[in-house]
């Protein structure tokens, strides 16, 4: 019988990092739970009925590639499951996902439902979150079962599950993809290029927890442009095209990108508090 490692990230989530907790301990506990800490580390982490173990990897920046990477290499379990540290499990996702992914030589992911801000207090119960979040409208996953996708595009590392043996088969994560963008999707290019799949999986959904955020992700520009280089060079396409054509809108960059993205100018700081999603819009 398999077992099941949780990775996920910190960098000063910590209230969501406790609710992520909160809700891995509400269903069956996993052989673990791995927090790589990018930060300072907060206080102690709290008594769990599994073992709960913090990698310390303090970064300047948000090397999510190598933090991922870090948290596979601590880990013990058959089947390792990733959660973003601002994602609550449902009851059943984590055994979910991790019985499917034993099942498929796939890299398996779950639903995700967004919460609007306030969604989240104590006492909180899995039934109110499900009426409260809303289903990210891009990815159409089944009621039950898995089903394959062909776009590996779709491929998101908020919640997914993957064997041990099939990420190292993979190199894990490229860290050559320094801090954010980019680096879930290349490694579902890469896992396509050697036929293993992108498998969406109708299983109880994580509720990511409302947070300050950006549409474009102007406060990432830098390391999207230079991550998108990255990922052309590799895979002959631009990824997260719609972010670039923002940037191209807002007149960052140029709007023809070959040969390359010509630069324009930074964001102001004016521009990015003016990207900032309002509370009721949960991405």
């Amino acid at each position: 019988m398999s077992t099941t490692s949780v990775v996920t990230l910190n960098k000063g989530r910590d209230a969501h990092l406790a609710r992520l907790i909160e809700g891995l301990a509400r269903g069956p506990a996993p052989a673990e739970c791995i927090v790589v800490e990018m930060g300072t580390a907060p206080a102690p982490l709290p008594e769990t009925p599994f073992p709960l173990r913090r990698v310390d990897f303090r970064s300047a920046g948000l090397p999510l590639a190598a933090a991922r990477n870090a948290g596979r290499a601590a880990a013990r379990g058959d089947v390792l499951v990733f959660l973003d540290v601002d994602c609550i499990p449902s009851a059943g996702l984590v055994p979910a996902l991790a019985a499917a992914a034993a099942a498929h030589d796939a890299l398996v992911c779950g639903p995700i439902r967004y919460l609007p801000a306030g969604a989240v207090h104590d006492g909180w119960r899995e039934a109110d979150l499900l009426e409260a979040g809303i289903l990210h409208p891009a990815r159409n996953f089944p009621e039950a079962g898995v089903r394959e996708t062909k776009n590996a595009g779709l491929f998101w590392s908020l919640a997914f599950a993957v064997r041990a043996a099939t990420y190292d088969r993979l190199g894990g994560f490229d860290e050559g993809y320094d801090g954010y963008g980019a680096e879930d999707t290349d490694l579902a290019f890469r896992a396509a290029e050697i036929g293993v799949p992108v498998l969406l999986a109708g299983a109880p959904p994580a509720f990511h927890q409302h947070h300050l955020s950006c549409d474009p992700p102007l406060q990432h520009f830098a390391d999207i442009l230079r991550n998108a280089r990255r990922f052309r060079a590799r895979h002959g396409i631009w990824p997260m095209d719609g972010w670039l054509d923002a940037f191209a809108r807002l007149g960052l960059i140029a709007a023809e990108r070959e040969p390359d993205i010509t630069l324009l100018r930074g964001p102001s700081p004016e521009e990015i508090a003016a990207a900032r999603l309002p509370p009721e819009r949960p991405f």
